[in-house]
């Protein structure tokens, strides 16, 4: 959780320490809303946030704002700051961005600096293999610090700063893929494994096309459980939706 907050702001070039007190705590409460610590619906209260991080109402409201600006909550009339929903719709406009971009991105790197990207891969697939052991938080956290860290090599800086600004939602969506279907876990890691080879054999074609197919994968896994989710919505909806249909009958 730690080590997402310090990669989102170190991507916007602030040390830790230094950035803008808003941004640490939109950060903080993006990482739990993202790893679903707090669940959607919910709502988040600036007195109780600012009391628990000893800090004044106004930094906590200005981070509720950007937190709006990222949809990963919004303001309703009575009730504040809300916790929204994954939303399908919203998933397939951040893949689509994201594959274009992310391919581009990846393209330039691989071209411009094979080598930093080498040693980017042998020093994170130790920790993807762990991670993918532990759990599915565990990998998609880790899988999201490889993913952040080859954007930060590219010299397109608008590029960078594109797939950065997407980088918490695009995890929350592939979280919500690994942990309805674990097994993709597998899969993921084998991807990440073959992309390694292509880029230590610098092959660029190759390396790109794993890329596309990794990341459309990721995408159907994350549709696929957002429909099983909704599917279970409606089951338990459907006992209580019947019962109120029987106590109606049951008063006529």
């Amino acid at each position: 959780m730690l080590a997402v907050e310090r990669a989102v702001l170190r991507g916007h070039e602030w040390a830790y320490a230094s950035a803008p007190i808003a941004e640490q705590i939109a950060v903080r409460l993006a990482g739990v809303i993202t790893l679903d610590l707090v669940k959607a619906g919910q709502r988040l209260l600036e007195k109780d946030i600012s009391e628990v991080l000893h800090v004044s109402r106004a930094p906590v409201r200005e981070a509720m704002r950007i937190l709006e600006r990222d949809r990963l909550v919004e303001f309703q009339a009575r009730r504040g700051a809300i916790v929204t929903a994954p939303d399908e719709d919203e998933l397939r406009d951040i893949f689509r961005v994201r594959s274009v971009l992310y391919i581009t991105m990846l393209e330039q790197v691989a071209r411009e600096c094979p080598v930093e990207l080498e040693a980017l891969f042998d020093t994170h697939m130790p920790r993807l293999v762990k991670a993918a052991e532990e759990s599915a938080d565990a990998y998609a956290v880790e899988s999201f610090l490889l993913n952040f860290a080859t954007v930060s090599l590219c010299n397109n800086r608008l590029l960078v700063d594109v797939l950065h600004s997407i980088s918490l939602r695009t995890l929350r969506y592939v979280r919500l893929g690994f942990v309805a279907a674990p097994q993709a876990i597998r899969a993921s890691l084998k991807d990440w494994r073959a992309l390694q080879k292509a880029a230590s054999k610098r092959d660029s074609e190759l390396l790109l096309s794993l890329a596309a197919s990794r990341l459309d994968e990721a995408k159907d896994v994350a549709i696929r459980a957002l429909a099983a989710n909704a599917t279970d919505v409606r089951r338990a909806r459907s006992p209580k939706a019947a019962q109120s249909k029987v106590a109606a009958a049951s008063v006529e």
